[in-house]
């Protein structure tokens, strides 16, 4: 049992340790108890060799497909069961279209009121010429605007999972010589001819979507493919001098949100029987159709951002 120490004998040694130190004395302590230098240790050589070696013994062991049950088992049984659910898929599949009416049935569900209300009444409701495009962009708006919207998402969910690196040197993204020619002359006098000439097209399909074959989606895709090639033949620095990763956020949001607005107005007129108030024009006529074509500009500057940036992302990782 340690001796305890009376009270007044311990408040006498506080006291005079206080003293000490108030006073700047050396203590008495201090000298009497000294921790000796420990010896510097020479790592075993032999010991990590053998440890390194039971290590790599180890994952051998693990990653041995070849004479481990436990992985021998399991990829037998995911072959079986990949099997057994695409010939159940096939089944299903096989099941339901021997339940569809022969081709050319006047009484298939293709052939109902619906097709005749949109070739009969589709000029007269939409303004547009082009009936695919009025059933697109008016009756079918909604499904229309999600696809644009899925279009945006992915876009950006690739180029969160493709995002760059902050800690890579600072040239990784602006040197161009790893992703393209330096200067291909033949390539760059093409493209200076080309490039407008695809553009300009671009726009007419888009502004023309009402009227003839086209529209959004294929005029944006034009567009999109006259980006990548000026990208190919004068590289990122010169392209980012009128679309970078803020340009396509901008021109998206700003096409996606018109679009929802839009539209939005326009189903809460048709559900309540209200006049929209927005004219269609004469049939035929650039200016026509209503939203029609504001919209086919919206969905053509979606499309055609979103090329660009896949295009972008997979090549070099980055606008």
């Amino acid at each position: 049992m340690s001796r305890q120490i009376p009270k007044n004998e311990l408040n006498k040694k506080l006291s005079y340790r206080l003293k000490q130190w108030f006073l700047g004395e050396s203590d008495t302590y201090v000298g009497i108890l000294e921790s000796q230098p420990q010896e510097e240790r020479v790592p075993d050589q032999k010991m990590i060799k053998s440890h390194q070696q039971d290590q790599q013994a180890l994952l051998e062991q693990v990653h041995d497909t070849q004479h481990n049950k436990v992985y021998k088992n399991f990829f037998r049984f995911y072959r079986i069961t990949a099997v057994v659910c695409c010939v159940a898929l096939v089944s299903i599949l096989l099941i339901a279209v021997s339940y569809l009416p022969p081709v050319g049935n006047p009484d298939n569900p293709a052939h109902n009121e619906v097709v005749d209300k949109y070739i009969e009444d589709g000029l007269q409701d939409t303004g547009a010429v082009n009936v695919v495009t009025g059933m697109i962009l008016d009756y079918r708006a909604f499904d229309t605007f999600g696809e644009s919207n899925v279009l945006f998402i992915a876009t950006c969910t690739v180029l969160i999972l493709m995002r760059n690196d902050k800690k890579k040197p600072a040239d990784h993204d602006h040197s161009d010589r790893h992703w393209e020619p330096k200067s291909d002359a033949i390539l760059q006098k093409v493209t200076f001819v080309l490039f407008p000439i695809i553009a300009i097209y671009g726009i007419y399909v888009v502004l023309n979507g009402h009227l003839s074959p086209g529209g959004g989606f294929s005029g944006g895709a034009i567009i999109g493919a006259g980006l990548i090639l000026y990208l190919n033949a004068y590289g990122t620095e010169k392209t980012r001098r009128f679309f970078t990763e803020k340009t396509y956020k901008y021109i998206s949001f700003a096409a996606l949100l018109f679009y929802c607005l839009a539209k939005s107005y326009s189903f809460y007129t048709g559900a309540h029987h209200l006049e929209s108030g927005i004219p269609l024009g004469t049939p035929g006529a650039i200016i026509s159709s209503g939203l029609i074509l504001p919209l086919n500009i919206c969905v053509g500057m979606v499309v055609a951002c979103t090329m660009y940036a896949f295009y972008t992302l997979f090549r070099k990782e980055g606008f």
